[in-house]
């Protein structure tokens, strides 16, 4: 897990945080043939994310209250590393907008063999969402 800030000088620092969380996708996961596991397992990582964005920016959990534009580009499997980002691109004055993107870093290669894995440069990007949080 890392935060990072990036708010430029005399705005809001909380605008332009950004979360990341790293998690291997159990073969337990797998939900559909071909290995495939469901969208919900994405976007309970932006969850995963967008709460720690709420911890750092306002030490609160806060509240996901909703999802916006969620795209699913290509599909997560089983053996997947997948990297859910959440970036702070809106700041009001109990919510906050956040840019969610998943990208798998490192991919399960089966016909190589059954342990075999390879990372993947450039990442692939699987699902995008806007996702709004609310804090009190």
């Amino acid at each position: 897990m890392t935060a990072s800030h990036g708010a430029p000088a005399g705005t809001d620092p909380r605008l332009g945080l950004i979360v990341t969380h790293r998690r291997y996708v159990p073969y337990a996961h797998a939900h559909y043939g071909g290995d495939l596991v469901d969208g919900a397992y994405t976007l309970g990582l932006f969850g995963d994310v967008a709460t720690e964005v709420a911890i750092v920016a306002d030490g609160d959990e806060g509240l996901l209250a909703g999802y916006t534009d969620v795209r699913f580009l290509a599909p997560v499997r089983a053996g997947d590393v997948l990297e859910a980002t959440a970036e702070v691109v809106r700041v009001g004055r109990r919510s906050r907008e956040l840019r969610c993107t998943a990208r798998v870093v490192a991919r399960a290669e089966p016909e190589r063999g059954p342990s075999a894995a390879a990372v993947l440069d450039p990442p692939l990007v699987v699902v995008e969402a806007t996702a709004t949080l609310v804090v009190p």
